[in-house]
């Protein structure tokens, strides 16, 4: 898993190389139906989808505005990934839960990608009812991390 993304890091089609490994890596483990990465700009107060494995429900370059939601304050200026196991969880911080419900998800693990204090994105990935735990958190982390070069790219350009 590692050696793949790893290798990705060396292909000039960045940043989606980059994504589409760390992609296949997670599809594995945990697994994931819908996955997407987001890259948060603090400046604009937006996240911006730069990765997407279902870019039809999904497309590249939609954009969020990042609030003061309790859930924004946790993720995004907290770092802490959440798990939310049920349709009503995701129906409880997400605008988009009923699309995301129709993909057949009904959990999510929102991961941030952190740097220097500051979350540069989010690696979300969504299946369903009660996949996600605890017990995925570190390889999920770990494998997030991975995505900084990329995330960097995007959110200094």
């Amino acid at each position: 898993m590692i050696d793949a993304i790893l290798a990705a890091h060396a292909e000039p089609d960045q940043p989606d190389a980059t994504f589409r490994a760390i992609d296949a890596a997670l599809a594995d483990d945990p697994g994931h139906i819908l996955f997407t990465v987001l890259a948060h700009h603090p400046a604009l107060r937006q996240s911006e989808r730069c990765y997407s494995n279902r870019p039809d429900a999904y497309p590249v370059g939609g954009r969020k505005p990042v609030t003061d939601s309790p859930w924004m304050q946790s993720v995004i200026y907290g770092g802490n990934p959440y798990i939310g196991r049920t349709r009503h969880d995701i129906a409880q911080h997400f605008f988009d839960h009923g699309l995301i419900v129709s993909l057949g998800c009904e959990s999510i693990l929102n991961m941030p990608v952190r740097w220097r204090g500051q979350t540069m994105g989010t690696l979300n990935l969504c299946h369903r009812a009660g996949h996600y735990d605890e017990g995925h958190l570190p390889r999920v982390h770990l494998t997030a991390q991975l995505a900084l070069p990329a995330l960097m790219a995007i959110v200094r350009s």
